[in-house]
């Protein structure tokens, strides 16, 4: 590609997209997007006040936020871990960026996530499991490169670092 491309880091609640994406933005000297927060400021919504109208409406204003992200340059975006429900935001993210699996067990992160924080996960563990079962063969389809977080962050943060020097 002629510009910088972004990349777009994807992957489970709790598995280290936020974390790993504003470190790898300091590193690079890039913008780092939350793609919830930006989603919610765009809507004008909460998170919780989407889903409580319908899946649906959370998943179409997703799928607006992807648009408006991928038409930026040079930026790295953490998505909602139900991003890949929808294989159109793939479709629209990989127009202008490099995708990112950060591929962590679920328990490892139900060891260290605030379970209650999260809309889906607050029925406890065994939902993360079945989140987990459920997406992974979308996690791992969609990306085009697979980041395993299950060594020390510095370590993965440098694996992240080695590969954007590649795109």
């Amino acid at each position: 590609m002629g510009k910088q491309s972004n990349i777009i880091l994807i992957g489970m609640p709790g598995s280290g997209k936020s974390t790993f994406g504003k470190a790898l933005a300091e590193k690079l000297g890039r913008t780092f997007i939350d793609a919830d927060d930006f989603l919610v400021m765009q809507e004008g919504k909460t998170i919780p006040e989407l889903f409580a109208v319908s899946e649906d409406c959370f998943r179409d204003a997703e799928t607006r936020t992807a648009k408006t992200l991928a038409e930026q340059e040079n930026i790295i975006i953490a998505c909602g871990g139900g991003v890949v429900k929808r294989p159109v935001n793939i479709e629209i993210y990989k127009k202008t960026g490099h995708i990112i699996f950060v591929d962590r067990s679920p328990e490892r992160i139900a060891n260290d996530i605030e379970i209650g924080t999260r809309p889906l996960l607050k029925n406890g563990a065994k939902k993360l499991y079945e989140l987990y079962h459920e997406r992974i063969q979308a996690y791992r389809t969609a990306a085009d490169y697979i980041v395993a977080n299950d060594r020390p962050e510095s370590e993965v943060l440098d694996e992240l670092v080695h590969l954007a020097g590649k795109l």
